[in-house]
């Protein structure tokens, strides 16, 4: 049976747990791994999912060792479920949760961020004043939203009555979005639609939120009513090139027009305009709806730091590891987790389960006395939604090549139910299996 297939591959088995798969009800938790002896002082930076996930596999593999958590959020945010709560498909609710039900019981967690951080002297200090010195740092604290650098845009502009949605700012701002979405869908106009000019969390998702506000406007019969528009800085619809092939394709047979090198500047609420940087000059449009998503940046702290490349992604400030081992180029006892990480690719959540094991491996060799062999090979994934029940897995690595799962079961550039399926309901067990070390 076509189980069978799924259950002999052990990469298919691993990347559908990362993209959004059945890991759980496949068995899908890493094998027990001996235990190493330490004293060790461990700083993490950020509970988010990297966060939380390794400060669970190092409780799990390291006796004795200092593992200290530190993040200034009260909430667990669940990402990946914010563009189902923009198409009106999930609660606010669904995305939130506790931070501290996610970390173990033997670490030491301050709930405060990170005010100074100094890896010359192997110290940190935090926004409450607290001195915390390690022999380990990892960096996972994601990204921040750069909303001030998009002129005329303040976050409490988003919802129906002004026709704004910012599905990236928070659970509840996802949720207004859906209310801004769902007027624009029953009462039509101008819709706008793109990303933001920096690398991003999860690119896909300005790209997904266009198609599943298009399938609405359609599914409620009001698709002759409403104009969708999509604006891009870049000169594609995605940066991997066989799969901005097809995107472009649904998006001229669902007659979605699109713009590149279009950069937005600025927009007027009162006026209903957005102002973009185009090749030719400086473009004003009229709109009824627009999704703003923000420029993404290294948080100010990390910036500082001096753990920032000087040479690549100066404007945003991602951190220089290397992009095999994930360790730092010049401090070697930092790591880098996720989003925060200055690599060609991996700002996803499924990038995260594959950092994890390569990051556990180096530091916990390192204790040992011994060589780390884990690498990252930019493995990256997407269940791309193209419709209300339909959705691409697309699955690439560092050299764009496309890492199907499942080969001759789920062709990654086809509109299918079961990818539908792994996003909407398989992925949120996985991700939380993830938090909690077992996937």
């Amino acid at each position: 049976m076509e189980f069978d297939k799924l259950t002999a591959s052990r990469r298919g088995f691993l990347g559908l747990a990362g993209a959004g798969g059945a890991a759980l009800a496949l068995g899908g938790a890493p094998a027990e791994a001996a235990k190493v002896r330490t004293n060790a002082r461990i700083l993490i930076l950020g509970a988010g999912a990297g966060g939380a996930a390794i400060a669970n596999r190092l409780s799990d593999r390291l006796e004795g060792a200092q593992i200290t958590v530190l993040d200034g959020k009260q909430e667990h945010w669940y990402q990946p479920g914010f563009t189902l709560i923009a198409a009106g498909l999930r609660p606010a609710s669904y995305s939130k949760s506790s931070i501290t039900g996610w970390l173990p019981r033997d670490i030491t967690f301050i709930n405060e961020y990170a005010a100074e951080l100094d890896p010359e002297a192997n110290r940190v200090v935090t926004t409450g004043g607290q001195r915390i010195d390690y022999d380990y740092l990892i960096v996972s604290t994601g990204v921040v939203l750069d909303w001030d650098a998009i002129e005329g845009f303040d976050l409490s502009m988003v919802g129906p009555e002004t026709g704004i949605g910012a599905q990236y700012a928070s659970p509840e701002h996802a949720a207004k979005t859906w209310a801004a979405i769902d007027r624009f869908t029953s009462e039509g106009g101008v819709g706008l639609f793109g990303r933001p000019e920096t690398e991003m969390k999860c690119a896909g998702a300005p790209v997904k939120i266009t198609f599943l506000a298009e399938d609405i406007a359609n599914t409620k019969g009001n698709r002759d009513k409403c104009e969708f528009i999509y604006t891009t800085p870049g000169g594609a619809l995605f940066g991997v090139p066989v799969i901005h092939h097809r995107v472009r394709q649904i998006m001229d047979e669902r007659d979605i027009t699109y713009n590149y090198r279009w950069k937005l500047l600025s927009i007027d609420a009162q006026a209903k305009t957005a102002t973009f940087d185009t090749p030719e000059f400086i473009e004003t449009v009229e709109w009824d709806f627009i999704n703003v998503i923000a420029p993404q940046r290294a948080p100010q702290v990390i910036r500082d730091s001096g753990l920032s490349w000087a040479d690549r992604w100066t404007d945003e400030g991602w951190i220089e590891v290397d992009m095999q081992t994930l360790r730092h180029a010049r401090y070697p006892n930092v790591f880098g987790i996720g989003d925060i990480n200055g690599v060609p690719k991996g700002k996803t959540a499924a990038s995260v389960k594959w950092h994890l094991p390569v990051v556990e491996d180096h530091l916990v060799s390192e204790i040992a006395g011994r060589e780390g062999t884990r690498l990252f090979d930019g493995y990256t994934s997407c269940p791309l939604i193209t419709r209300v029940g339909r959705a691409m897995l697309v699955e690439f690595d560092y050299q764009d090549n496309l890492v199907p799962s499942f080969p001759g079961l789920i062709a990654p550039l086809e509109e299918l139910w079961i990818s539908w399926l792994m996003k909407e309901v398989a992925l949120k067990a996985t991700y939380n299996a993830m938090l909690r070390g077992r996937a």
